[in-house]
């Protein structure tokens, strides 16, 4: 006699069917679309600005790094500095995507999906910009006197009134997403990182990213701001440093990397080892799914952070905005893989026989995630620091740390973004609170079903997102040709 399965195991196996057909097209376990749903979408809107938008994002590449030194002189309106606004935004995108999610993308798809990583970037500069851009020139000045916008205000002053019900939606996703990707499941990243360093029980590592967290984001956005901008680049250029000086130490390798990238991109053919891929489909799939995962372009969070800089310009925010996906992924998604696929050492692969087999490159072993990543660093600084603690291993964790910890302090300013436009400023305070013990409880919960919820939440962010930059297209190719009021105001 069959067993029926439990009500919460029926649950999660919707939840997973779901998840996976959104973001895989996959449904129970096989196979339904070559290209799922939100790929198709994302790419589709991010090749359709690209386009309208004459290849600007890449043709004023060079501009945007430009205004990095240049002294701003519209300064007046906004809360925080353009600069600071960028690295808010990027703590955010910056986060264990760089690091556990390369690893994935090439566990699933082979090397040939940093190939796709890249292709996704570069068409997610083009919605970033049309989201940065946007997101200046519908904000608002709220109540309180402080500028606020994102997507939701984009949605409700560039459609309309009769548009607000999508700005609702968008809301609800990112209320969800906040809370599942961009705090339980970072929060759990960070308690697994310090208490493999220390020894801390899991709970005691969440108490301390709830208190430092809360002591930044009780100070609002502009707190975030000046933290971010001091964390950020420091943090950003030195692991891109770090990951320079391993590749140095392997610099033969390289080449046959990037050999490798681009044959396994085009030919599918599959690795030796233990690498899971299956084709040039899957390598599309997999960096196209775990770009998008690490850069959020088109999904609608990033804008929130861009649209309290102080400037007039929609224009060069949206060209700040896009150099965030630029450094997010072309830069340090690349320094991960490159690590990945360059630096040698002795890994084990598990055969079907059940004999452990040496292999010299990590990404054919049996390592998985941040293991992976970790493992490499490990063996190109393979120096005892404390214990059985590596100076690689203690680089990567420390960079994962830091990358999580200023992930939970801007998504929680995004998800407080979206507790206010549907309940009201009086929410602020009491979301906040609510944050940071959604960190402490998150840090030691098992919180596979929460990455499935944050998939599906992911995309009730990203869909009323793209509607919403797909019918204010015309007004982004506009912005982009220094019309600063282009578009209706539907006040």
């Amino acid at each position: 006699m069959a067993i029926s399965p439990s009500p919460m195991q029926g649950f999660y196996d919707d939840v997973t069917n779901v998840s996976d057909f959104i973001w895989g097209g996959i449904w129970n376990g096989e196979t339904v679309l070559l290209f799922p749903p939100m790929v198709v979408i994302l790419l589709g809107v991010g090749l359709w600005l690209m386009i309208g938008l004459r290849f600007y994002p890449i043709l004023k590449l060079g501009t945007a790094f430009a205004g990095l030194f240049k002294k701003d002189k519209d300064a007046a309106n906004g809360e925080i500095s353009p600069f600071a606004a960028l690295s808010t935004a990027l703590s955010g995108q910056v986060g264990t995507g760089n690091l556990a999610g390369v690893a994935t993308a090439i566990t699933l798809g082979g090397p040939g999906a940093l190939f796709w990583m890249w292709i996704t970037a570069l068409l997610g500069m083009a919605l970033a910009f049309a989201e940065g851009s946007l997101a200046i020139r519908y904000r608002e000045k709220g109540p309180d006197g402080h500028y606020r916008g994102g997507p939701m205000n984009y949605i409700r002053n560039g459609l309309g009134k009769r548009w607000n019900w999508l700005a609702v939606v968008f809301c609800v996703g990112l209320l969800f997403s906040s809370v599942a990707t961009g705090n339980m499941i970072q929060a759990n990243s960070f308690a697994d990182s310090v208490s493999g360093l220390t020894g801390l029980p899991e709970w005691g590592a969440g108490l301390i990213a709830a208190i430092a967290v809360f002591v930044v984001i009780i100070g609002g956005i502009k707190s975030i701001g000046s933290i971010a901008e001091k964390v950020v680049p420091f943090m950003a250029i030195t692991y891109v440093l770090m990951a320079v000086l391993a590749l140095a130490l392997n610099y033969q390798g390289i080449p046959g990397a990037f050999a490798t990238i681009f044959d396994s991109a085009f030919s599918g053919e599959a690795a030796a080892g233990g690498f899971l891929g299956a084709g040039m489909i899957m390598a599309i799939r997999a960096g196209v799914a775990r770009g998008l995962f690490s850069n959020e372009a088109g999904q609608g969070s990033t804008p929130i952070a861009h649209a309290v800089a102080r400037t007039n310009d929609p224009a060069k925010q949206g060209r700040f905005a896009m150099m965030g996906t630029f450094i997010d992924t072309i830069i340090i998604c690349t320094a991960t893989g490159l690590v990945l696929l360059v630096v040698q050492g002795a890994f084990p692969y598990t055969g079907a026989d059940g004999v452990a087999v040496m292999q010299p490159h990590v990404w054919t072993s049996d390592l998985r995630g941040f293991a992976m990543t970790e493992a490499a660093y490990a063996s190109a600084f393979p120096f005892l620091v404390f214990g059985n603690v590596t100076l690689g291993g203690l680089v990567a964790s420390i960079a994962l740390i830091l990358f999580v910890f200023t992930t939970l302090i801007t998504w929680g300013y995004y998800g407080e973004r979206a507790a206010t436009y549907l309940f009201g400023m009086k929410t602020a305070i009491p979301f906040r609170l609510f944050w940071v013990v959604m960190i402490f409880v998150g840090s030691f919960q098992e919180i596979e079903l929460v990455w499935r919820l944050g998939d599906i939440a992911n995309a009730a962010m990203a869909l009323p997102n793209l509607v919403a930059l797909a019918l204010l297209s015309t007004v982004v190719f506009a912005l982009a040709k220094g019309d600063k009021t282009a578009g209706k105001d539907h006040k």
